[in-house]
């Protein structure tokens, strides 16, 4: 392990560790993501799923980091995003269970019904936005890196015509769209959903964290 690996162990254990030791932590974490969920989500989302990029930049090219990688820009953006991810978890959540019920669907209280419940939730918003989430996300990681990884990259407007028109639409589709969203976010948000709702947006941050490793193992395939 050098020595870099052991400073990001060492950044994961500050932030996890605590929570664990000091009940009164614990206890305030609880209370204050109940009563300001969206400040919490862009929290969680722009500290771990940056942390989970970083992870997988250290997999793609051996530095936790790069010249135009920008921490600060992707936290902003990543924190942004999660304050949606979390809007669209509590409209799906909601929306979706109400539809199976109005369909004469089963009872999600029971254990059977409750996986069925999820995983159609999942489902459901990993098909309808997802997509547009992941081709979002991608154009402003590339932005930022033009920038080169510059605060700037949060003040300059997005040429949003030039990156859709020059993104990679074939890896876009063969392996963001066609593998990542059915082989692994469709079973990870029926777990996510699957568990009670002040735990959902936590692990849903932390399945970020996988997101930068998976990535990072699609770029090297490439």
């Amino acid at each position: 392990m050098k020595r870099q690996d052991l400073y990001f162990a060492l950044v994961m254990l500050a932030i996890f560790l605590p929570f664990f030791l000091i009940p009164e932590l614990y206890d305030w974490y609880k209370t204050f993501n109940a009563e300001h969920a969206m400040i919490m989500a862009f929290l969680k989302f722009g500290i771990l799923a940056t942390l989970g990029e970083m992870l997988g930049c250290r997999i793609s090219t051996g530095k936790y980091t790069a010249p135009n990688f920008g921490v600060v820009p992707r936290m902003v953006v990543w924190g942004l995003l999660g304050v949606v991810i979390s809007m669209a978890m509590v409209v799906f959540s909601k929306g979706i269970p109400g539809f199976i019920t109005d369909m004469g669907g089963g009872d999600e209280n029971v254990s059977w019904g409750k996986f069925v419940v999820a995983l159609s939730i999942s489902v459901m918003m990993n098909t309808f936005f997802a997509p547009v989430f992941m081709t979002f996300h991608k154009i402003t990681d590339t932005h930022i890196a033009e920038c080169g990884g510059s605060v700037k990259a949060l003040f300059k407007p997005i040429p949003m015509r030039r990156l859709i028109t020059t993104l990679n639409w074939d890896r876009q589709w063969s392996f963001v769209f066609k593998k990542t969203i059915p082989l692994f976010w469709y079973p990870a948000h029926t777990i996510t959903f699957m568990l009670p709702s002040e735990y959902r947006v936590l692990f849903a941050a932390l399945l970020g964290v996988a997101l930068g490793v998976i990535l990072a193992i699609g770029a090297r395939k490439k």
